[in-house]
């Protein structure tokens, strides 16, 4: 009995292993190969999807051979695309948490095979969260084609859609926010004829009317207070253009713009004068992970849209009192970004309060379409800004937020193409070094430069997004709307 089943298993592993040529390397190179994704020598967690890649090189065949440090191993060969299987990919990515993948390249050119040098993936002890939420939209603007908010598990492939425009007509779907990374508690603003805002709070929905007399519109850029409370948005007269030249696709500004607070459990909204000033405008709120302030970016009003390039954001900071909803009468400049020409936008503190990322560019708030654009990094102890030039590109960089440790950073590039903004992931340490990003992994690693839509506000999130579509669907519709009031 022992015989057959030796021979059984020795046949098993006989038909495994034939189907895979010896690879027999003519020619061992000193360089290490250029990647398409760029994953060499970068850091991942360890629950990340495999890293499916090319080469960028002319080749029949490619072999590949990853080892951890305690001796496993996982071998694939493939035409063209090395593709790891999902459960060994995390089987190895698990033994080797703390420690550095080796994977070594071979291709077939013209019948003979060539080894290139090894290079190493490092897999952090650090966790990722469950996944990210992002919406894709086609890149123009011009008018609201198909577009939708949609979650990805980033330990495999998979991509569900939460809200797609097309079940409401001519709607435009954006602005999702998160309490703290958590799904239960979600804010998401529709546009349109039916528009609204979805809110998720406390095991309920509630579909918003946000617009009141004492507000410019109604409420969008959303950030909760990590007590689940407040939100803070802004409220935005906007206006887009678009522009002949090739560099200068489109531009959006505010003729006005004001931050409130959303108080979730009396149903009204607040704000002070410091936050609704005529000779200024306010936009992007996050509250500080202590809730005691709220950040925001504040420019010196200009004449639009003649001045539009003139238009220069500050990072600025006051005190906030959750229990009485009060705000201090001081406001703290912490980025003086107009005396440089320049402008702040996004800004997002890490949930240590240690630090706060931004996105610096040469004027107004609309980034994602300013080659300028680049992320930097604010020691919220010490005062001092720098640029993550570890991180950042030749092309735009915006769109970035932190997962519910802080030990991991998202955000857009269109370092690409120059037309789509990508996903990109990069480790954060605690003294605020970034190591080298790393492009969202896709199943087909030419997904990355096929699909033609952009990937923007991404957000992680601890667990999947449930939203009951049909029950917003009815609420806009029926133009069921709660009625929020202004204190």
């Amino acid at each position: 009995m022992n015989k057959i089943v030796y021979s059984l298993i020795a046949f098993v592993f006989w038909g495994l292993t034939a189907c895979q040529e010896e690879v027999i390397p003519a020619e061992t190179l000193k360089e290490q190969p250029v990647l398409f994704p760029d994953y060499v020598e970068v850091t991942v967690p360890a629950t990340i999807a495999p890293l499916n890649f090319q080469v960028q090189a002319e080749y029949e065949k490619i072999d590949v051979v990853v080892r951890a440090g305690n001796g496993g191993m996982l071998h694939v060969q493939e035409a063209k695309v090395a593709r790891f299987p999902e459960k060994d990919w995390a089987d190895l990515l698990e033994q080797s948490k703390g420690g550095n993948l080796e994977l070594t390249v071979s291709l077939k050119q013209k019948g003979r095979w060539v080894q290139y040098a090894p290079f190493q993936i490092q897999v952090s002890e650090a966790p990722i969260d469950y996944g990210l939420v992002y919406r894709l939209i086609a890149p123009g603007y011009e008018m609201y084609s198909k577009m939708g908010i949609y979650q990805r598990n980033l330990s495999d492939f998979s991509q569900d859609a939460i809200y797609e425009n097309t079940l409401i007509p001519s709607s435009c779907v954006n602005c999702h926010s998160f309490c703290k990374n958590n799904p239960q508690n979600m804010s998401l603003h529709l546009r349109g004829e039916y528009g609204g805002t979805v809110l998720k709070h406390g095991g309920k929905m509630d579909y918003l009317d946000t617009k009141t007399p004492q507000t410019l519109s109604s409420c969008v850029y959303p950030y909760w207070h990590p007590s689940g409370r407040y939100i803070a948005y802004s409220v935005n007269q906007t206006q887009q253009v678009f522009h002949a030249v090739r560099d200068k696709r489109i531009e959006v500004f505010d003729h006005a713009s004001d931050v409130v607070v959303y108080d979730i459990e009396r149903n009204v909204l607040f704000s002070c004068p410091q936050l609704k000033s005529e000779g200024a405008f306010e936009t992007f709120p996050s509250f500080s992970p202590d809730g005691k302030s709220l950040y925001f970016c504040s420019a010196v009003r200009q004449e639009l849209p003649k001045d539009y390039q003139q238009v220069h954001y500050n990072l600025c900071r006051i005190a906030f009192n959750p229990d009485q909803k009060t705000f201090s009468q001081q406001v703290d400049t912490l980025v003086l970004a107009s005396a440089e020409g320049k402008s702040v936008s996004f800004p997002r503190p890490t949930p240590d309060g240690n630090f706060l990322v931004y996105t610096l560019s040469d004027y107004g708030t609309f980034s994602i379409w300013h080659e300028d654009a680049d992320l930097y990094l604010l020691d919220l102890r010490t005062g001092i800004s720098r640029c993550l030039d570890e991180v950042n590109s030749p092309d735009v960089e915006s769109y970035h937020s932190f997962s519910s440790n802080g030990r991991w950073m998202v955000f857009s590039s269109r370092r690409l193409d120059g037309l789509y903004t990508r996903l990109y992931l990069t480790f954060v340490g605690p003294d605020g070094q970034m190591s080298k990003p790393f492009l969202l992994p896709q199943e087909d690693p030419e997904q990355n430069e096929m699909l033609l839509y952009s990937y923007n506000i991404p957000e992680f999130v601890e667990a999947p997004v449930s939203l009951d579509v049909n029950e917003v669907e009815k609420s806009a519709l029926s133009r069921k709307y709660k009625k929020v009031g202004y204190e």
